[in-house]
This record gives structure tokens, sequence and C-alpha cells, in this order.
């Protein structure tokens, strides 16, 4: 199991754990103080996303890096080949560049390449430490042209300049969507400050006119009916509305900003525990 795999399992025992202990004390088969179960209850939600979502990101970030000096490398490889060096020269001489996150396993490639392993080989280990999309499908072309013969020169300038026109392309991508992410975050604000108004303006009112008119059954004839008593259910459900929109939006952000959900579970973990807090500090939880 790898360990993306092994936090995600965890997690989901460790949250699952704690809603089942929240659902408990809200029964009154547990008793714990100062704390409400609906407490327990979204810790235990925010645990599914957030050791997940924090890893991914983690990830993400050492994915970008890496592939973002890879043209680099590539590049430098197809320069020391037209001066009419092999493959595996052009590989030892441009592994004294500095390529951030690559430089140890571009030196790692360069030594085991003076040590005798075959330049294919090498590569494909090369591939399989880095194991990032990117890296595998140009490595892979760079193995299969060196395998055909010819100019590898030429295969390695195609190859870096469209890792970088897929790269450009990405960040493009990602700053279009950048506006509506942002968008997404207003509305959840918008949506917090509503329920924050009418809990705090709009309830209150409705709770003292309930009251008032507690014992008046009609007027002039007119029947009065104020449901003031399902005002905490109300509330209740505003609460879950609003777990319900953090995930949802934190998520859905992840799929427009990078196109997959599980960059989402780590926004969606901030955008739970922070509208939580939110209701929990004003008082509407």
């Amino acid at each position: 199991m790898n360990r993306g795999r092994m936090i995600l399992y965890s997690s989901l025992i460790a949250g699952t754990a704690l809603i089942i202990i929240g659902l408990l004390y809200n029964f009154n088969i547990l008793s714990l103080p100062y704390i409400k179960p609906m407490d327990l209850i979204v810790v235990g939600i925010s645990i599914y996303f957030g050791p997940y979502g924090i890893y991914y990101n983690r990830l993400s970030k050492r994915i970008s890096s890496i592939e973002e000096r890879l043209p680099d490398f590539l590049r430098d490889v197809a320069e020391a080949g037209r001066f009419g060096m092999t493959l595996s020269e052009s590989i030892i001489v441009a592994s004294s560049g500095r390529y951030g996150p690559l430089t140890k396993e571009i030196k790692k490639m360069a030594a085991q390449i003076e040590w005798g392993v075959p330049v294919n080989e090498a590569l494909e280990n090369f591939k399989e430490r880095i194991k990032t999309p990117l890296v595998e499908r140009m490595i892979t072309i760079i193995i299969k042209a060196n395998e055909a013969g010819g100019n590898v020169a030429d295969v390695l300038n195609m190859v870096s300049h469209a890792a970088m026109e897929a790269q450009n392309v990405e960040k493009e991508r990602v700053i279009e969507m950048q506006t509506y992410v942002f968008v997404m975050f207003i509305a959840f604000g918008v949506f917090l400050a509503t329920i924050l108004i009418l809990a705090a303006s709009f309830f209150p009112e409705m709770y003292r006119a309930g009251s008032a008119l507690a014992g008046v059954s009609s007027v002039g004839g007119t029947p009065i009916s104020v449901q003031y008593k399902l005002i905490p259910e109300v509330e209740f459900l505003f609460v879950v509305a609003t777990l319900i929109n953090a995930v949802g939006d934190g998520i859905l952000a992840g799929v427009l900003s990078k196109g997959k959900y599980e960059a989402g579970f780590f926004l969606a973990f901030v955008m739970l525990l922070a509208g939580y807090v939110f209701l929990r500090v004003m008082g509407i939880v």
C-alpha cells in the first residue's frame, strides 16, 4: 500500500470513529464536558479531507517543481548531443547543472551510466523513481527514439518544447479558473453572512413575536400561527447546509483549478472548519 492510500484509509477510520462518538454523545450514551456532539461530527468529517488533502497538495507541488525543470534538463542534454556526444555522454555532461528537485535524481542516473548501466535502463530507473505523468511520458519517448537510432538531439528538442507547451497551457488554464474559484469563495462568505443576519436579527424577532402570541389563536377572526419553536431546527439545517456547501465548493474548486477532485480536499477541509468555527463563535451552533 502506498503512502497516499495509507493516509486516506487512516483518515476514514479516524473520522468515522469520531462521528460515531459524536452520535453516541448526541443520544446521551456518552457524556463529554465542554464539547458539543456536532463538534465531534464536524471534526470527524474534516479528518476525511484534511490529512489526505495536505498530502496531495504537497505531492502536487513536488510534481510541479520537478516537471517545471524537466525541459531545462532535456534542452541541455540536446545541446550536448549537438556536439557529437552520445546520449549517455550528454546526460553525464548535463548532470553538472542545477535542476532543483531533479538534480539529485539526474546525478544518480549519470552515476549509474558511468558505472556501466545501459542508458535506456538508467532512464527507466529514473522514470520509476520520479514517477510523474510528464516525466514518464517524455522519458518513454526518449527511450524509444534512442532504440530506433538517428538524431536523438532533435527528438530531445521536440520533447523539451512539447513539455514547455504543456506546462504553459496548464498554467493558463489555472489562471483562467482562479476567477471562478474566487467567486465560489465569495459566494460561501455571503452564505455565512446571510445566516448570521438571520440568526442575529430575524430569528430573535420571530421568537419574541411567537412568544407574545403564544396564547392567541386568532386576531379579528384571522388565524395566527408563528412556529417559533422550530427555530432551533432551522438553525441546525443552516449548519448542515454550511457543511455541505463547504465540502461541495471545496471539491469543485479543486476540479476547476487542477482538474482533479483530490485537489479540492484541502480546500474542503479549510472551508469546512472555517465555516463551522464561524457559526460556533457566533453562537448559531
